[in-house]
């Protein structure tokens, strides 16, 4: 009569001990088959095994309330696999915790694709808080990203001409604080033909050059005006040929240390350009000057099957090589890798953060105040690109051995809690970053993924759906948001994550359950920050 039966599906002790302290009694379920109907009285063998394997898993066989129950409709059900609930099957009457469709933004391609369209239903722009991707499948983006790919690299070649040159350039990027600045006066240009070069192997490379990228990138800032938008786009200053001669070059520069001649009337207009690059260009001091790439199989989770790439034609390969016939277009997408994170004793991390929908229409979001950081395992290095340096995900690092002199402050267990990096943010003089930075844009980023995709999911006033996004902080603590996973693991693999995990599902019932009856109880570490 009080609708006090539940069904969980999968490994949930903490929801299933909280549901029962609140007098909810469980229906108990086979491993297969789907919810939203009643049971079906007779089970295969597979089934009752399946069923014996998570009686086993949950401490033991149905309690006699159960099998009382056992004909009943849960009225509450909590499962971690979205092909275990049929939402078009259910009652008005029973809360899931799910959505339907919600792959428009919890898939990288769902993400990539409709984050561009933000701007139209928010000013926001997806590129202060997204890095900019493109799905490979599809022949405007994979053209798209090679355009991009050809720009990046012209940039990067003028950023790794002046910080060779000894110049820090204000508002784009700092270099690494154990490389020293080299103490050195800038020629003026009226000085006849004053030349910079940079230390390398060989000859270094003519000034025609940095040339190049100089009035590629003029080109490019002029089109970012619009100052071509009443008449024709400009010609193209360089051919396909062009490109691929251009590219060779700046890899001997930047992965092969080849020398550089820089003018002194070209290092100038470098400054100025980059100077107003970065008024157009959000992202322009989070990419770095390597022109690192990071390709990620669409529909994939827990790292599997991720590699960073510095070169156009290995990227294209890689993308080409990975996919099946039997791979739909557009699975493979390819995203501008964060070369200038913020690192934690040299270390870089990512952070895993709960947020909670219960409507979609009003859009209705709880963000949690509680969060865990996944460190790798070895020190950070762009000159590196292993798993162990640049990939957080846990079943990654699991599976890698530590660095010998690892520092002693960072934990065995790679997982810290959100406060801990507020402690080691205020021991090194940053204390408010994490209020007046990172929280706000990670709220901001959160908002305006769930807007771009709002009109895509399937809305259901009986669900409600827990998510974990990931973000990576940038030098100045600036979130980029990198994925939003749904069901996220609530498996504990640390102590940080094991109290965590329990505090964030307790949390969840609160609001879900507790606040259905009284809307002023307590919501724990959620916050209602958004409601349309």
């Amino acid at each position: 009569q009080e609708k006090k039966i539940f069904a969980v599906q999968g490994p949930y002790p903490v929801i299933r001990s909280l549901l029962r302290a609140r007098g909810w009694v469980e229906r108990k379920l086979p491993g297969t088959g789907r919810l939203g109907s009643r049971p079906e009285q007779h089970h295969s063998s597979q089934e009752k095994q399946l069923q014996e394997e998570e009686e086993e898993e949950e401490g033991g066989p149905p309690s006699a309330q159960s099998r009382l129950v056992q004909d009943q409709v849960p009225y509450f059900i909590w499962t971690n696999r979205h092909g275990a609930v049929d939402c078009r099957l259910l009652r008005q009457d029973q809360v899931v915790n799910h959505y339907a469709r919600v792959g428009a933004f919890t898939t990288k391609e769902g993400l990539c694709l409709n984050l561009r369209n933000l701007p139209w239903f928010d000013q926001a722009d997806p590129d202060t808080f997204f890095p900019r991707c493109y799905r490979l499948g599809a022949t405007d983006e994979r053209q798209a990203f090679i355009e991009d790919f050809r720009l990046t690299a012209a940039r990067s070649l003028l950023k790794a001409a002046l910080e060779r040159a000894g110049d820090v350039l204000a508002g784009t990027e700092q270099p690494p604080k154990s490389a020293p600045r080299v103490a050195q006066q800038v020629p003026r240009s009226h000085v006849p033909h004053p030349m910079s070069s940079t230390a390398g192997p060989g000859p270094p490379l003519p000034p025609q050059l940095v040339e190049e990228a100089l009035q590629v990138c003029e080109q490019h800032l002029g089109s970012l005006g619009h100052q071509d938008i009443d008449g024709n786009p400009p010609s193209p200053l360089m051919t396909g040929t062009d490109w691929d001669r251009f590219l060779r070059d700046y890899y001997r520069v930047v992965h092969e240390g080849a020398g550089l001649a820089l003018s002194g009337a070209q290092r100038e207009r470098c400054q100025a350009l980059l100077r107003c690059l970065a008024g157009r260009l959000p992202q322009l001091g989070m990419e770095g000057d390597r022109n690192v790439w990071i390709l990620k199989p669409g529909a994939k989770s827990r790292g599997r099957g991720i590699v960073c790439a510095v070169r156009l034609e290995e990227v294209l390969r890689l993308a080409t090589g990975c996919m099946a016939p039997s791979v739909r277009a557009g699975e493979w997408v390819v995203q501008k890798y964060v070369e200038r994170p913020l690192l934690i004793f040299g270390t870089k991390f990512d952070i895993r953060q709960w947020f909670l929908v219960t409507d979609w229409n009003p859009l209705t979001v709880w963000f949690y105040r509680e969060s865990y950081l996944r460190f790798c395992s070895r020190p950070f290095s762009l000159r590196r690109l292993d798993p162990a340096r640049h990939l957080c995900n846990v079943s990654i690092q699991k599976q890698c051995r530590p660095a010998r002199g690892r520092h002693p402050r960072l934990p065995p267990d790679q997982t810290w809690s959100c406060r801990q990096l507020q402690a080691y943010l205020a021991q090194v003089g940053r204390a408010g970053a994490w209020h007046q930075v990172m929280v706000p844009g990670m709220k901001a980023a959160v908002v305006g993924a769930l807007r771009s995709a709002q009109d895509l999911v399937g809305s259901r006033k009986g669900s409600f759906e827990l998510y974990g996004a990931d973000f990576i902080f940038g030098e100045d603590c600036q979130p980029w948001l990198l994925e939003i996973n749904a069901s996220p693991t609530m498996a504990p693999s640390s102590a940080v994550t094991g109290r965590l995990c329990a505090s964030v599902q307790r949390d969840t019932l609160r609001v879900v359950i507790d606040r259905r009856d009284d809307p002023t109880c307590p919501t724990g570490a959620f916050e209602l920050i958004y409601k349309e």
